[in-house]
């Protein structure tokens, strides 16, 4: 272990050997890193632990400075665990120059099968009881971690203290079909709701649109098509994504003496908005997800996209309405416009087939549940379905919600402390 300091907090770097398919506990070992933080004035004292659980998937433990956000909340009461969930961050990485240590394709996919939420909590349950001594701990998982958070409750709720969600609870059993079926109406709307605030932005994204359908350019090799410009609707879900996306459309052409052209700087901005290279793993595991079952996801939110032509982007060209960013979806095309996720695309079809993903959930349990769980449910969430979510609400015994629209996704990392405090008091009764 190595410990260093940040200002208020003391760090210390934490590495844990882990079966690979925990079926197989003798089996291949892979590694999983954790950060510890405590705050520098309680180092020396015996605390609780926090587990944090980041969302994604396929997104490493968010690397604070200090005691920003919900950190220094959490600090007053607890030591926290800042976990790099299995592939992410300094955890055994996936990736296109990893995997094919692994074999071609289908071994590769096989691989990935073990990175989902299952995996991730019995690796916690593994991790438990080296930090604690076997005592349970509190988790909080903001979006995937909120999924991870109520598998936990379903597979293993005697090592739970006490769980805090924010803006992840998951559909107990709907298909990934049903989640995009809810999901684009919901973007539909935040784009409506962007032009409104920035109308100047209507014209900017269709002519961005035609430029890019007409020149196809190229950005470090990333293919840039009009599809990958709609995918920056994801910033759209979180707090200040609306004016960042302006910020980004303002100064998208120069001119030139051939005429008006995107500007380098704008296309690399383009290019690193919507780059997997830092997070394959969201990618190829974001619909995996939600398999339960034997109905495989199948590019379930590319299905259900033909069943809302207004996204079509070469529509609103010739139809003259605003075109129409997207959301939190992965399509086929990812894998043949970036470089990072190139080599991984015969992976991904076979995840996308498989059907035999074990069910996550166990609504018996959860139906008994005794582990007191709080839970925000942001009401204007772009990127979890509001009715799903207060539906697994009602099915949790005891869990608490706050229901609120004064932040997006991201509000345990914008508010502050303030979400986390909230949480906090309401599994705590106080609130």
């Amino acid at each position: 272990m190595h410990s260093y300091r940040q200002p208020g907090v003391v760090l210390t770097d934490r590495r844990f050997t882990v079966p690979l398919d925990h079926g197989d506990p003798g089996g291949e070992q892979i590694e999983v890193y954790g950060r510890e933080a405590v705050a520098a004035s309680r180092a020396a004292e015996e605390l609780p632990w926090l587990v944090y659980l980041e969302g994604g998937p396929g997104f490493g433990a968010r690397r604070f400075v200090g005691t920003e956000a919900w950190l220094g909340r959490a600090l007053r009461d607890y030591r926290v665990l800042l976990l790099d969930q299995r592939g992410t961050g300094l955890s055994t990485p996936a990736n296109r120059q990893t995997l094919p240590l692994r074999g071609g394709p289908r071994e590769q996919a096989g691989y990935l099968a073990h990175f989902r939420s299952d995996s991730i909590v019995r690796d916690c349950e593994l991790i438990r009881p080296r930090l604690t001594g076997g005592a349970p701990w509190t988790v909080l998982g903001q979006s995937f971690g909120g999924f991870c958070a109520v598998r936990y409750l379903s597979a293993a709720p005697q090592g739970l203290k006490a769980v805090l969600i924010t803006g992840g609870l998951p559909s107990l059993d709907a298909h990934a079909d049903d989640v995009y079926r809810a999901a684009y109406p919901r973007v539909e709307r935040k784009v409506a709701a962007h032009y409104a605030r920035y109308p100047q932005d209507v014209e900017r994204a269709r002519s961005i649109a035609a430029y890019l359908a007409e020149h196809q350019p190229e950005s470090a090799g990333h293919r840039l098509t009009p599809e990958v410009f709609q995918s920056l609707g994801i910033m759209l879900g979180s707090g200040n994504g609306s004016h960042q996306l302006h910020y980004l459309l303002e100064n998208a052409f120069v001119r030139t003496p051939r005429g008006p052209q995107l500007s380098d700087a704008f296309q690399e901005a383009l290019r690193n908005a919507t780059s997997f290279a830092g997070h394959p793993l969201y990618a190829l595991l974001h619909e995996a997800i939600y398999g339960q079952g034997e109905r495989a996801t199948d590019w379930s939110a590319e299905r259900v996209r033909a069943e809302f032509p207004q996204f079509d982007a070469a529509a609103a060209q010739t139809g003259g309405a605003p075109l129409l960013f997207t959301g939190e979806t992965i399509h086929p095309w990812h894998f043949d416009v970036d470089p990072a996720l190139r080599p991984l695309r015969e992976t991904a079809e076979l995840l996308a087939r498989r059907t035999d993903w074990p069910v996550l959930y166990d609504p018996v349990r959860l139906a008994a549940n005794e582990v007191p769980v709080a839970a925000a449910v942001y009401h204007d969430d772009m990127y979890v379905d509001t009715e799903h979510a207060l539906r697994t609400a009602a099915a949790i015994s005891g869990l608490r919600t706050w229901v609120t629209n004064e932040y997006e996704h991201d509000g345990v990392r914008a508010g502050g402390p303030r979400v986390l405090d909230r949480l906090l008091a309401l599994v705590r009764g106080e609130a």
